[in-house]
């Protein structure tokens, strides 16, 4: 079986993520939680797409999460911006959401992300 490049490896995902951008659209009453996710850090936002706004965001790259997790691009890291994120968005009064992966497997990182959200209190 021929490896497959770092390049087809981002032209995939990106086909990947337009199908799904096509059914995922975020609204002031159901923001997109939407991730992405490098080798380092993960990070993840609320968007309203009608207004073509953030509402809030997280990532590993924060300053007082860095110095309290043992690393920035693992799972225990994907959990805790997930509660993070559940937090900053009861904050600015968002309960549901709908769920935008971005093009990556839902699995691992993501899927912990994912269900600590859930965890937390968010609804998708």
């Amino acid at each position: 079986m021929p490896q497959v490049s770092q390049k087809m490896k981002a032209v995939r995902r990106q086909r990947r993520k337009y199908h799904i951008r096509k059914r995922v659209n975020g609204t002031p009453e159901r923001p997109r939680l939407s991730i992405f996710r490098s080798l380092c850090h993960t990070y993840v936002q609320l968007i309203d797409d009608v207004a073509g706004r953030t509402l809030c965001a997280a990532s590993t790259v924060e300053k007082d999460l860095r110095t309290t997790l043992a690393g920035t691009g693992n799972r225990s890291a994907a959990e805790a911006i997930g509660q993070r994120i559940a937090e900053r968005a009861k904050a600015v009064g968002v309960t549901k959401v709908v769920f935008d992966r971005n093009g990556f497997r839902y699995h691992g990182r993501v899927k912990a992300l994912a269900d600590a959200a859930r965890k937390a209190g968010l609804e998708f």
